[in-house]
């Protein structure tokens, strides 16, 4: 984890969201959640979905059973829009209900509804 992690170059500047949320402090449900999120295990139509709404770049990182996602998106991207949008494509509410029993959340919240958007207080200034 100490030499980093590459990240995906644009032609141009992007924005990023920065959210964080915790799991249910069980070992086995944050293997369950690890396992759900795996290249093998996570539903195509939820990475179709993530893409349609334009989000260029989704990052998870975890830490116990604290997750932080970065979102990266095209500088016109609309938060609230693409949230309300993802929220009606396919599976999207099955898989958030799937979550929920990990994240410790109620069955029927949106993506928008669980993760807590974090406030930037720190960059290296030009």
């Amino acid at each position: 984890m100490t030499e980093g992690y590459k990240v995906k170059e644009y032609n141009g500047p992007v924005k990023r969201y920065c959210q964080m949320l915790d799991l249910r402090d069980d070992p086995q449900m944050i293997a369950r959640y690890r396992e759900a999120h795996s290249a093998a295990k996570s539903w195509p139509e939820i990475r179709q979905g993530i893409r349609e709404v334009g989000i260029l770049e989704m990052e998870l990182y975890i830490l116990r059973n604290h997750v932080f996602m970065i979102v990266e998106t095209s500088l016109d991207f609309d938060w609230d829009t693409a949230m309300a949008r993802l929220a009606h494509l396919p599976r999207q509410q099955e898989w958030e209900d799937f979550m929920a029993v990990l994240q410790g959340c109620k069955a029927g919240a949106t993506s928008d509804e669980k993760w807590q958007m974090m406030e930037r207080m720190f960059y290296l200034y030009e």
